[in-house]
């Protein structure tokens, strides 16, 4: 089964820029649509952006224009540059997954703090 492993976080600046990776684990990674949530201190966790097995990206409208997911299937492994990064942007980001038979994956989480 398909396991998780976000990194990249860290403090970062309003305005500055950071690079999340999302590190997989097993086979058929190529054939999983990945998605990005974060959750901020006390709120629930929301979708921000998912990238499908063809490449293509959608994004939240809050990070729509600022944020841009890929992957590189041979590394097994999905970016998410962040740039124009906002106070409100602070969270705990994951990565996730839904297998073929309705699993949810999820990694660890890395921290995203925005602030000067």
């Amino acid at each position: 089964q398909v396991q998780l492993v976000e990194s990249g976080g860290g403090l970062v600046q309003p305005g500055g820029s950071l690079r999340l990776s999302c590190a997989a684990s097993g086979s058929s990674f190529s054939t999983y649509t990945i998605n990005w949530y974060r959750q901020a201190p006390g709120k629930q966790r929301q979708w921000v952006a998912s990238i499908t097995t063809t490449g293509t990206g959608n994004y939240a409208d809050s990070v729509k224009g600022r944020f841009t997911i890929s992957r590189d299937n041979a590394k097994r492994t999905v970016f998410f540059q962040m740039n124009s990064l906002k106070p409100e942007d602070t969270a705990v980001y994951y990565c996730n997954t839904i297998t073929p038979i309705g699993h949810y994956i999820w990694g660890q989480g890395t921290q995203v703090p925005v602030s000067s």
